[in-house]
């Protein structure tokens, strides 16, 4: 049986495509290895995102193909964002390449190795169940893909001129979907999507989240579910009340607000403003007080001024996110902000970065302190390290659990520790 290994780069929504094309390339007789030694083909997987994106697909690739001039590899194909962006283009810079997928073909990947011929169809009609899917996560946690596209116009970002507009995939097949991920051995499922709090816009006239998640709680083998990618204009009551009801919805939203001040999220194109970013904050904290946000923000917008990053500062200071991912505004061709006046220099920019970076490490160090002697669940990722609802798996912190050498724990299993020393975004803990 030949063997194939797939490198998949950039977000958890990529690792989810990657997983479809897994399931069609098994079903089609590849063998899918983590090793790239002794493989007879590669499939990357591409992120495009932003320009450090693109370079870094682009490292892989040359690499890859390094592989395939010495025989290493008999096929290189690339899939994913870069590939449906560039299209025929990407082969003409990398002749060597065998055949392109693009991101709404991915039942097409074994065809595309089989015949080497390139399938990059546009997006069309609902997002579907998928025929095939093979787990690329560990088995006890799965990443379920809810939606694809996006109908936001973000100023900055490329995604809904390469993914399309909003797609929702039927209520039903996304409960068909989970209760065979449960099946599988997940007890943690991340729900994702471009924009979920978006969800089912396109298929039922409104936004359905809070609908979704009440069918979904119904398979009480999942222990965890998790919500990623929500937009705060669009997190409503609704779907904060259905979370407070529900103890198997962690205490968790990954909530990327970009900025803060009204004047740059204005020229970003959000939505939201500083009064009602505010307003979501405290309604959530009030629901639930010990729910965890992680954020991200972004920091040299085009016309960003200097008090403009300071009321973010102080912001992330007062506010005390539990995550904050900071990124450098990246210019990229194609978008709106590409051509704004006002660039902000890269040395301005790298300065206010490592100043909200700072800042975030002052914030972790108190919310350290107030973890500290707390008791609280952990669901392990291995016999050594685990991660408690605050943290989603490979993005936020994890917990190093002391136990004992006859009572190893096992990955999958839940356990209740206390939580002894912290350091950063790594706790440590022992069993109780």
């Amino acid at each position: 049986m030949p063997k194939l290994f797939i490198v998949s780069l950039g977000c958890p929504k990529n690792l989810a495509d990657a997983e479809v094309m897994a399931g069609e390339l098994a079903a089609a007789g590849w063998e899918l290895t983590a090793a790239e030694a002794g493989a007879d083909a590669a499939l990357l997987n591409t992120c495009a995102f932003l320009g450090s994106a693109v370079k870094e697909s682009e490292r892989e690739i040359r690499r890859l193909l390094g592989l395939k001039a010495r025989g290493k590899l008999s096929k290189v194909l690339v899939a994913g964002c870069l590939a449906q962006r560039e299209k025929e283009a990407l082969l003409a810079r990398f002749p060597g390449l065998d055949a392109l997928v693009g991101i709404h073909s991915l039942s097409k990947a074994a065809e595309a190795v089989k015949s080497g011929k390139s399938y990059l169809l546009p997006s069309r009609g609902p997002l579907g169940l998928p025929r095939r899917k093979a787990r690329l996560t560990a088995p006890h946690s799965a990443y379920l893909k809810i939606a694809d596209g996006c109908d936001n116009r973000c100023a900055y970002c490329l995604i809904p001129s390469i993914r399309g507009a909003l797609r929702s995939k039927p209520v039903a097949a996304i409960a068909q979907e989970a209760r065979a991920l449960a099946e599988s051995g997940a007890v943690e499922i991340s729900l994702i999507a471009q924009d979920t709090t978006a969800y089912g816009a396109d298929l039922y006239g409104r936004p359905r989240l809070a609908w979704l998640l009440n069918k979904l709680v119904a398979i009480k083998s999942v222990k965890w579910w998790r919500l990623m990618y929500v937009y705060p204009e669009r997190l409503t009551s609704e779907v904060i009340e259905v979370m407070r009801a529900n103890k198997s919805i962690c205490r968790y939203l990954d909530m990327p607000l970009q900025h803060v001040s009204d004047r740059v999220l204005k020229s970003m194109n959000r939505a939201s403003s500083e009064i009602s970013i505010k307003a979501k904050i405290a309604e959530l904290r009030h629901a639930m007080p010990n729910i965890a946000i992680r954020t991200n923000f972004i920091v040299g917008f085009p016309g960003e001024s200097q008090e403009d990053f300071n009321r973010l500062l102080a912001f992330v200071k007062k506010t005390r996110f539990d995550n904050v991912g900071v990124f450098k505004y990246s210019q990229e061709p194609g978008t709106p902000a590409a051509a704004f006046p006002g660039q902000v220099p890269e040395s301005v920019k790298e300065e206010r970065a490592a100043a909200l970076i700072s800042a975030q490490s002052g914030v972790v160090d108190l919310i350290n302190a107030g973890l500290k002697g707390k008791s609280m669940e952990v669901l392990m990722d291995s016999p050594r390290f685990g991660r408690t609802y605050r943290d989603a798996p490979e993005i936020d912190g994890r917990v190093e659990v002391l136990a004992g050498e006859k009572n190893i724990p096992k990955p999958g299993e839940l356990l209740k520790i206390r939580i002894s020393s912290c350091s950063g975004y790594l706790r440590l803990g022992k069993p109780l």
